[in-house]
């Protein structure tokens, strides 16, 4: 019976050991982004997909709004295979009304087509970019104080319309409002005008982490640009679709689109 107890324990030692091979900052929440940090020189895959790891160790990955499975984390080192599965906690989401909008903007007519679809490639490329940069790991700041007059996740109901969910925050301020840089990172998209979005910045954190700045009046930087944390990169605006001044933050791991919020508060 001691030996038995002796096994026993030694396996559940060895497997709180192994369970702890890889620790994380942020919730398992839909929408949400975390970080993790594991031995270095390790191979880590979040489901099936192996993502970069730094030389120190990090590593990062989101959920999507609409997430309904668990994650898995696979980790390899030494030739020693480790496996995390984490439950994914399910939202509930606001449905946000907003009237007045130009009815182009809500269903654009069939001219725009081909534009929408060249802006929404180049959105898609900046999206894409996997550097090595790794200031994905240090706190991101508010780019601009105002008032969230948008929330992330949010159904929205255009000019009485159905439309895909919000995918940021919206923050209100005066027009002309510097805009900070959330984070310290390499300018990948700099646009002034936008079929939807108006003007729009895309900056790269590494790791495929960006943060968008949308319907800006001014953009202040150019694609290539190395941008650090609080440097003023654009001024607010009311282009592309939109009712008023604001901001529109977002933050992306690659085409997953994840909540600002829970980047802000990591």
């Amino acid at each position: 019976m001691y030996k038995n107890f002796i096994f026993i324990f030694f396996y559940f030692f060895i497997f709180i050991k192994n369970a702890d091979s890889a620790e994380f900052i942020g919730e398992f929440i839909q929408g949400h982004f975390i970080i993790g940090k594991t031995e270095p020189n390790s191979s880590v895959f979040i489901d099936k997909k192996k993502i970069k790891v730094s030389k120190d160790g990090f590593f990062v990955f989101g959920l999507d709004r609409d997430r309904k499975y668990d994650v898995t984390i696979s980790l390899t080192n030494n030739d020693t295979d480790k496996k995390i599965i984490k439950k994914v906690l399910k939202r509930k989401y606001n449905i946000q009304r907003i009237d007045g909008l130009d009815e182009k903007k809500v269903t654009p007519p069939e001219e725009v087509y081909k534009r929408i679809k060249k802006e929404n490639n180049l959105i898609g490329k900046a999206r894409s970019v996997n550097s090595d940069l790794d200031f994905f790991k240090n706190k991101f700041i508010m780019p601009i104080e105002g008032i969230i007059s948008g929330v992330y996740g949010s159904q929205r109901i255009l000019n009485g319309k159905p439309r895909w969910p919000h995918y940021g925050i919206d923050i209100a301020a005066k027009k002309g409002t510097k805009i900070k840089a959330s984070g310290s990172g390499i300018v990948t998209m700099a646009e002034n005008d936008l079929y939807y979005t108006g003007g729009t910045i895309i900056i790269d954190h590494g790791h495929g982490i960006s943060t968008i700045y949308s319907h800006l009046e001014k953009v202040l930087v150019n694609v290539g640009d190395k941008i650090n944390q609080g440097n003023i990169i654009g001024t607010v605006g009311s282009t592309g679709r939109s009712t008023g001044p604001h901001l529109d933050f977002r933050v992306n791991w690659f085409q997953t689109r994840l909540d600002p919020m829970s980047v802000l508060k990591n």
